[in-house]
């Protein structure tokens, strides 16, 4: 998964009526540190305070609970997690009776340590039980809080959304079955766990029905996803199939997918499923075929680049991203001479671009010293950003004077299905509804239009 970002969540379920309700509810609040798999996390367990009768806190002031879902990918996130975490002891100490869960991927790689380090801590759970939540912290709700559930039949199981989003994320599968030298994901996450279609195509509409228009489904290697349903394997392409028929299913996005399985079927889903948006993130990770290999991403540059050509021949207006590695150990100069020209000849629209994080419990921290010094890495990840900027100006450059399709997220904000951010000036707010906008002008990052309709 692609992004470092803290994210602050408040849910709300639909409304229920039932004949045992509090007087006053205990409040939850959850912090996500992380991707979008980490946030993903969040709403689900979120959803088990919900399911309990529990109300969503806005704050962490009026918080009785508060769960921080952390992440390990990179050194950076997973001490801002720690940071956030130690700051908390203040929060705790002003109400000791207040709960506070640490759970995710940092969560699992850590176990007891986190206790060790912050007593203030009640719970710790790993990544590899977000799917046994629910169950781990019924004890301790019951002796922490005197609470009359509601009945939590009446509540769906699975996470249901921010009040009044027009995008929302679907978890499809958790873990991964490869083992890039230099991803911690497998240690911490375990091999590949698929959620059967059912839930999967329940949670969805679920979050249609609370006014959702956009999906994205999340997963390790999203694309290597596979189930049985009604008698059959039910295999990516397929399930892209079966959620495009939700009645009010505007748009369907994916991530993150693995180079591997991007076939002639998936390629087919983008032409064949109206509700499939013309984007894509392909993460490439190096341009040079020696890093790829100590990397052990099972592909090689010529490879990838036959992958892409497919894609944009089938599919000409799709909109590609990718993530970059700089710093690898061993990495030379003419290593990353190679990146630089394969950025040159793929041309993403967007590189999220990242400074080789040594992480322990991978192949690359056990058998290769992180040798390329700090001040190398950060040049070269100065001069990858700036290639970046460039293609990615010119992308955005390309679409002033189209008319496209945007679906508002925020105030007159939103994106188009090939995934350029927009805005625009006038009109009432109207969160979840798509609109015709005419793009007059590109800054840097964002496309700036009229709306037409």
């Amino acid at each position: 998964m692609r992004k470092e970002a803290k994210t602050n969540m408040s849910l709300t379920t639909q409304t229920v009526s039932t004949p045992n309700v509090a007087i006053k509810k205990p409040k939850i609040h959850v912090v996500s540190f992380g991707c979008q798999m980490s946030f993903a996390d969040s709403a689900e367990m979120a959803q088990s305070f919900l399911n309990k009768g529990w109300a969503s806190g806005e704050s962490l002031e009026n918080a009785d609970a508060v769960v921080i879902s952390t992440c390990t990918v990179r050194q950076h996130a997973e001490d801002r997690a720690m940071s956030f975490i130690g700051r908390l002891r203040v929060w705790k100490k002003q109400k000791p009776n207040r709960l506070l869960v640490v759970a995710g991927c940092a969560a699992q790689r850590l176990g007891n340590k986190i206790k060790e380090r912050f007593p203030h801590v009640d719970l710790v759970i790993g990544a590899k039980s977000i799917e046994s939540f629910s169950k781990i912290i019924e004890d301790v709700l019951s002796e922490k809080f005197d609470l009359v559930e509601e009945n939590a039949s009446d509540f769906p199981q699975t996470a249901t959304s921010s009040q009044g989003a027009a995008c929302d994320f679907v978890t499809i599968m958790r873990g991964c079955n490869y083992s890039c030298s230099y991803c911690i994901v497998p240690s911490v996450r375990g091999r590949e766990r698929y959620r059967p279609v059912e839930t999967i195509l329940e949670e969805t509409e679920a979050k249609i029905a609370a006014g959702v228009k956009e999906i994205t489904l999340l997963g390790q290697t999203v694309n290597s996803y596979q189930a049985e349903y009604q008698g059959k394997t039910v295999k990516f392409p397929e399930l892209l199939k079966i959620l495009n028929q939700v009645p009010g299913l505007k748009r369907l996005r994916f991530m993150s997918p693995h180079p591997h399985y991007v076939n002639k079927e998936m390629i087919a889903a983008f032409k064949n499923y109206p509700a499939v948006c013309e984007y894509l993130h392909l993460p490439v990770q190096s341009g040079s075929n020696q890093i790829l290999k100590l990397m052990r991403r099972n592909y090689t540059r010529e490879l990838f680049m036959d992958k892409v050509r497919m894609l944009r021949s089938e599919i000409p207006n799709l909109v590609l991203s990718t993530d970059i590695i700089v710093g690898f150990p061993t990495e030379t100069e003419a290593d990353f001479d190679e990146t630089l020209s394969l950025i040159k000849e793929f041309r993403p629209a967007w590189i999220y671009s990242f400074k080789y994080s040594p992480r322990p419990q991978t192949a690359s921290f056990i058998e290769s010293p992180d040798d390329v010094p700090p001040s190398v890495k950060e040049d070269r990840l100065a001069r990858l950003n700036d290639l970046a900027r460039e293609i990615g100006r010119q992308s955005l450059q390309r679409k002033v004077g189209e008319t496209v399709e945007v679906l508002e997220e925020s105030e007159n904000f939103g994106r188009t299905r090939d995934g350029f951010k927009v805005k625009w000036k006038g009109g009432e707010k109207s969160i979840g509804e798509l609109h015709l906008v005419k793009i007059v002008e590109a800054s840097d990052f964002l496309l700036i239009g009229e709306k037409t309709k």
